[in-house]
């Protein structure tokens, strides 16, 4: 993940600042709510005017005032509705926003992983975009809502019942004053150790995240290998670890209400010895030691309050990485949609390297319309890089793609998108029915259109077989399915872009001899009027290409039909000898057998 690191105080008031800008659109209950939270704290202050008269009136048995008394009483009532209407309106309006700035930032946080380049997911782990999506935006969230509420609340509390205390004592005030800032001083230390350990925390958190991502999408290698326990022992270690991070977090924030409660008897010990000294009025005294219990709970509460920003902060800090992470693949300024067939592709000294790697060096090739391009070469010679420049998972660093003359970077990619059906040998479907996985992309076509995609790619049989059809819900990645079935749906799914140009990456290499017959029979239907690059694992795929690419090092290092290749005794002969030969008896066995058909029928 990116970590641009500033000085911790730039840090911190950068995520403050870009938190705001989100509630700027809420502006108007946040005013509201502050309103309502002046309204609590002023009716809460005047809670002491009405006792120091009512304990003057009752107290003060020489001249008692029973009837000044019950009036003064009387007002509490009213004071207690306009405070618990101001309490739950602002605690309500204010948590509102700090609910939606966090749902905010999370959907622009997914909206911005969906937008980043195929590059970035190649170099950050699933479990840690995970966790910053999902539990640092949920951590945000509880402290966010809690944080603003009391940022409206409890300073307006505070700074009202210091004013009424020293209006009524100022001297006596101001001495209890003093000792504030030492009941702060622990609270801003802790804070800094609390940030710290909080990222720390959720640092640990993602990697549990990511272990279990881990260890669930590969259960079968875990089990087959006899790794459970050293898998639970990762997942432990992990675990311990973020448990002690989140008990130094729980010690520093547990510590601060002892804290300043001791600062809070101190003060009410200088209290009693002052009005000893000065003979205070019993009324006056009573009210102003009703007044500090009044300000210990805003104290205490904002003593929390700076922890808690503290540790939103660290998952802020850790969000706000996300979004900040570069687009390196997007539109140009006044990038024009792609229209019309796709008449030529060109390659013009296309390169392309990752970091400082050079993996393409100097690609030169023209495509023409319905070409059907086998890409051969050993592992690592750049072939599935290749065909990943068409719809710009990544850019070119050196050359440049060019479609209709146009180059690929000015037209906009979802109309260079469009244009490009995929067929990989790890195909990806998703856990949902049938029919939602053949319209991924189509969401708007009828069922009619789905089951003519499905029998197009040699799908509708086995569709109809199962429980519920195409409704029938086929598991997280298909894993209900086998792997031709698999294929099959995803063909179907490209049948159903209906797209103008074909990439076949390894789509039958990993498949069966009969599961390979039909999903190649389901190909020979996709592929018919179309333009295909094809990477070439197996022999079944060179037989229905018409041009081969022969990638060596990075480079084209030969380019002809099969026969002109092979008869010229280089790299592609080399390669076809050692990859395909083994395949030749599989090949003349289902020639065989399809001559034995055609005689029996």
């Amino acid at each position: 993940m990116p970590d641009n690191r500033q000085p911790t105080t730039a840090r911190r008031a950068s995520s403050y600042r870009r938190l705001l800008r989100f509630a700027r659109p809420y502006a108007g209950r946040l005013v509201l709510g502050g309103i309502c939270g002046a309204l609590f704290a002023g009716s809460s202050v005047g809670f002491l005017p009405v006792l120091r008269t009512n304990f003057a009136a009752i107290f003060d048995y020489e001249r008692a005032d029973l009837a000044r008394a019950l009036l003064g009483a009387a007002l509490l009532p009213l004071l207690a509705l306009v405070r618990g209407a101001g309490e739950y309106l602002s605690a309500y309006l204010i948590q509102w926003v700090g609910n939606r700035v966090v749902m905010d930032l999370r959907v622009e946080a997914y909206t911005h992983l969906q937008n980043l380049s195929v590059a970035y997911f190649d170099q950050n782990k699933t479990g840690e975009m995970i966790s910053r999506t999902v539990n640092d935006t949920s951590l945000l969230e509880h402290a966010v809502s809690t944080v603003l509420t009391d940022l409206v609340r409890q300073p307006l509390l505070i700074a009202g019942g210091a004013a009424y205390l020293l209006a009524l004592n100022w001297r006596l005030t101001l001495a209890g004053l003093v000792l504030f800032p030492l009941s702060v001083l622990p609270v801003v230390v802790f804070g800094k150790k609390v940030r710290a350990w909080a990222r720390q925390g959720q640092e640990r958190l993602a990697d549990i995240v990511s272990i279990m991502q881990e260890s669930i999408a590969g259960v079968r290698i875990v089990k087959a290998f006899n790794m459970e326990a050293e898998e639970l022992r990762r997942f432990a270690a992990q675990c311990r670890s973020f448990f002690g991070r989140v008990m130094r977090v729980v010690r520093a924030k547990a510590i601060v209400e002892p804290l300043v409660v001791l600062m809070a008897s101190l003060g009410i010990v200088c209290a009693m010895a002052y009005a000893g000294l000065t003979r205070m009025p019993f009324e006056d005294f009573v009210t102003f030691g009703l007044g500090l219990v009044l300000l210990f709970d805003p104290a205490k509460r904002l003593g929390r309050l700076h922890l808690s920003i503290q540790q939103s902060s660290a998952a802020a800090d850790r969000i706000f990485e996300v979004l900040d992470a570069d687009i390196a693949v997007r539109d140009r300024p006044g990038a024009a949609a792609l229209a019309g067939p796709v008449r030529e592709i060109r390659f013009e000294n296309v390169g392309f390297s990752y970091h400082a790697e050079p993996v393409l060096r100097g690609i030169n090739a023209e495509i023409r319309h319905n070409d059907r391009v086998a890409l051969v070469g050993s592992s690592g010679a750049g072939k599935t890089t290749l065909v990943n420049l068409l719809p710009r998972f990544f850019d070119v660093t050196e050359g440049r793609i060019v479609i209709n003359g146009c180059d690929i970077r000015d037209a906009s990619l979802a109309s260079l998108r469009a244009l490009f059906g995929l067929v990989t040998q790890e195909t990806f479907l998703f856990n949902d029915s049938v029919a939602n996985n053949i319209a991924y992309g189509a969401r708007e076509a009828g069922r009619a259109r789905i089951e003519e995609a499905a029998r197009r790619a040699h799908a509708h049989e086995f569709i109809m077989a199962m429980p519920a059809g195409y409704d029938t819900v086929i598991g997280e990645r298909g894993v209900r399915l086998s792997g031709g079935q698999r294929q099959r749906l995803a063909i179907a799914r490209a049948v159903m872009r209906d797209p103008p140009v074909l990439i076949l990456d390894e789509a039958t290499s990993a498949l069966d001899t009969e599961s390979e017959r039909q999903v190649q029979a389901a190909l020979n239907e996709l592929m018919e009027g179309r333009t295909v690059f094809a990477i070439a694992h197996r022999l079944s795929t060179l037989a229905h290409c018409n041009r081969v690419l022969v990638l060596d090092a990075g480079r084209v290092a030969e380019e002809g039909s099969h026969e002109e290749l092979y008869a010229r005794d280089g790299i592609y002969r080399r390669l076809y000898d050692l990859q395909f030969e083994g395949m030749i008896p599989d090949a003349a066995a289902r020639n065989g057998d399809r001559r034995s058909e055609e005689g029996r029928r």
